[in-house]
């Protein structure tokens, strides 16, 4: 599993727009959390030990972002013919088993993850309510171990967006920390 890190997101990009399948076979567009204050997408899996290590992690902010309305939503793009535990029906059952509590879809044709310029899993992506990339970052300061955590990045960035006034003609400034993870497993 090849160590890769976030390239510098383009902050301001737009989000791009897409319609997927989610992890029970409901259809799910993105259109749905046009205009959210905030909203967090992370393309994530199964097998990578980064998303493993964090997983807990990524389930409870997610659950404390939906308190202040803020959509979570985890996009698998890897090759599941190549990585088994990354089978829809396994993305499905690790969903209902860990009580994910957020949108989790499958990407078969990785175009999804190719519109944003995913790299690795976990890729955290950011959008404000005008959908402009504000942060494309990492989850905190300790993909390994919770108690050596002492900066929670992404939810910084999203409490400062939710709470700082803005206009069409400024954007936040954030500070960002690259992700770093396993390459999404792309298909030949």
């Amino acid at each position: 599993m090849a160590l890769t890190y976030t390239p510098t997101g383009e902050l301001g990009s737009l989000m791009p727009a897409f319609n997927l399948k989610t992890v029970d076979g409901q259809t799910w567009s993105s259109t749905s959390i046009r205009g959210a204050k905030a909203k967090v997408v992370v393309f994530m899996c199964n097998h990578c030990p980064y998303v493993k290590a964090i997983e807990d992690r990524l389930i409870q902010l997610a659950k404390d972002l939906a308190k202040d309305n803020v959509p979570f939503v985890g996009i698998c793009s890897n090759d599941p013919d190549e990585y088994a535990e990354d089978h829809p029906k396994q993305l499905l059952a690790r969903w209902r088993e860990k009580n994910f509590g957020f949108t989790y879809l499958v990407d078969d044709g990785q175009a999804v993850a190719r519109s944003f310029g995913a790299v690795c899993t976990p890729d955290f992506f950011v959008y404000d309510d005008q959908e402009r990339l504000v942060y494309r970052g990492r989850l905190d300061d300790s993909w390994r171990d919770e108690k050596k955590v002492t900066r929670r990045e992404l939810k910084a960035a999203v409490s400062r967006i939710l709470s700082e006034p803005r206009t069409t003609e400024k954007m936040i400034v954030i500070e960002q920390t690259p992700s770093m993870g396993c390459s999404i497993k792309w298909k030949v």
